[in-house]
């Protein structure tokens, strides 16, 4: 267990400044979706989807991340002009109500673009700028922070037969390359976030690997992200319900933080909340 100090971060998100390091923060997940795998239609009106995002506000959460095409195993992909329906209209009422960044969580650079312009600061993309070419130039002009995600292969594939011989060192080999690629387009090294993509083309034991020796990828020099969040690992260890999940969600997190994540993306924002606080207070003691 790592129980080193984080390296810590000034991050800048339009007009809010986050200290990633010495407090482990919260990314609370508002899917305005019909077909998300924990909370699919639970807000995808847009009166219930502004509601739900000013309670994980409320709750603690230090960045609300707002998407709307699924990700989950197997999904279909969304055309953008539907995935701009579903979360614009959200994303500027919220932005006005909620005194957090919001993230939008998107791999169309149509889809950030306007995103970014209804009050979006952050751009949350699973393909790692790998999926649509335009991408890196919309986050690189908005200059605000992008979070790059490893994933193998792509959510319709991704959990058919994912393999590697070395699943950690391969993970931070991506993300290393992706973080370069994304320099050399011109974004920022200090608006970078990695994700080493729980969930995304990885088995049980790749899950659990990767949030056991998650304190490797601290030497890429940014801030880490992880989201373990009610994902399928979970209840295949610990069997099904949502009690199940939430607990080993909880879990997780605390070996996470303790792993050195600084930033930690999760449904349940207020459980989150009381484990972190006690995780960050035995990890600074």
């Amino acid at each position: 267990m790592n129980m080193n100090p984080r390296t810590t971060f000034e991050l800048k998100c339009g007009p809010y400044l986050l200290t990633l390091g010495p407090r482990t923060l919260i990314m609370g997940i508002l899917n305005v979706t019909p077909d998300s795998f924990s909370d699919g239609g639970l807000y995808f009106d847009k009166k219930d989807a502004v509601a739900h995002g000013e309670t994980l506000a409320a709750a603690g959460a230090d960045i609300i991340d707002i998407g709307g095409e699924s990700s989950r195993p197997f999904s279909e992909p969304v055309p953008a002009e539907k995935e701009i329906q579903r979360v614009v209209p959200v994303i500027e009422e919220l932005s006005r109500r909620v005194s957090v960044p919001i993230s939008v969580d998107t791999t169309k650079a149509k889809v950030a673009r306007q995103a970014l312009e209804a009050g979006a600061v952050i751009v949350n993309d699973i393909g790692a700028l790998r999926l649509d070419p335009a991408m890196a130039d919309i986050v690189a002009d908005a200059d605000v922070p992008v979070i790059l995600m490893h994933m193998q292969g792509d959510p319709k594939t991704m959990q058919i037969d994912p393999q590697y011989k070395d699943v950690v060192g391969e993970i931070k080999n991506f993300l290393a390359d992706a973080i370069h690629k994304a320099e050399e387009a011109g974004i920022n090294h200090s608006r970078i976030i990695v994700d080493p993509g729980i969930g995304f083309g990885k088995t049980v034991t790749h899950n659990l690997t990767l949030i056991k020796n998650l304190e490797a990828l601290q030497d890429l020099g940014v801030p880490i992200l992880i989201g373990p969040s009610r994902k399928s690992f979970i209840s295949k260890l610990l069997g099904p319900g949502d009690e199940c999940r939430e607990t080993g969600t909880q879990a997780a997190v605390a070996v996470a933080a303790l792993n050195g994540a600084h930033i930690i993306r999760v449904h349940d924002v207020e459980r989150t909340k009381e484990t972190l606080k006690l995780v960050d207070a035995i990890k600074n003691s």
